[in-house]
């Protein structure tokens, strides 16, 4: 089913980049649900019972997951792909900063996400604003990741768990999830390191450079993402205030 996945999202992005079309999530999420609806799924009737059993854990678990706006983003330092050392407060010095918390190189959704947002980085810019990503797989999966597709953003790397705690969107995989996914071809300790099977609900924050949370998404539905749009408005309010 991941491999499908993965086919039909690469098919999308050529034909996207191709037309020098930059859609909004929505808009290639929906092109890609049109396409796999031809696609038989890959899980079984009792695997599919599991999936949406956890996803109703989850949801009822974290009913609020995310820091909120008006909140002060928690600081942290973790280390990019290659080694080198970011610390929030430092990036918040050069202005604005767009955080966005991903499930990993894997998560082809999370791929969608990451590719509409690289189409959207002139705009961030535009504002004074980077794009900063954070993500449960270890620097040398990222490192892939980033040569693979391209990525001009960073990428750093929460491989103790604290900053997806601090920002509360921290949840581990159950076991019998896990099994499903390694059944399918995916082994999630493969990209996080062994031992190591949580992940972030992913999330979205915009950060002004004072450090508060002026917008946010974070949903237990992991196939949810922030729109390019969004981001771009709250960054216009921003823009205007400090005038």
């Amino acid at each position: 089913m991941r491999k499908t996945i993965l086919v039909l999202f690469s098919m999308l992005v050529s034909t996207l980049t191709a037309s020098q079309e930059v859609a909004s999530y929505q808009k290639m999420f929906d092109i890609l649900m049109q396409k796999m609806s031809s696609t038989p799924s890959k899980f079984s009737t009792k695997e599919e019972e599991i999936m949406k059993k956890d996803a109703k854990n989850l949801a009822k678990s974290l009913p609020n997951p995310g820091i909120q706006v008006g909140q002060k983003a928690p600081d942290f330092s973790l280390k990019n792909a290659f080694g080198e050392e970011l610390s929030l407060q430092t990036e918040l010095k050069k202005g604005p900063v767009v955080l966005v918390f991903y499930r990993g190189a894997w998560c082809p959704f999370c791929n969608m996400h990451l590719h509409v947002l690289q189409e959207s980085l002139g705009e961030f810019k535009k504002y004074g604003a980077q794009l900063i990503t954070i993500t449960p797989q270890t620097p040398d999966k990222s490192a892939e990741q980033i040569k693979k597709d391209g990525y001009p953003f960073e990428v750093l790397s929460d491989l103790d768990n604290s900053v997806m705690k601090e920002y509360k969107l921290y949840f581990e995989l159950s076991k019998e999830l896990l099994d499903i996914y390694e059944s399918h071809g995916l082994d999630i300790e493969a990209f996080n390191g062994k031992s190591h099977t949580a992940l972030p609900i992913p999330g979205s924050f915009v950060i002004d450079s004072r450090g508060i949370v002026r917008a946010m998404q974070a949903d237990t539905d992991y196939k949810v993402r922030m729109e390019p749009k969004v981001i771009v408005d709250a960054l216009i309010k921003i823009s205007k205030d400090k005038q």
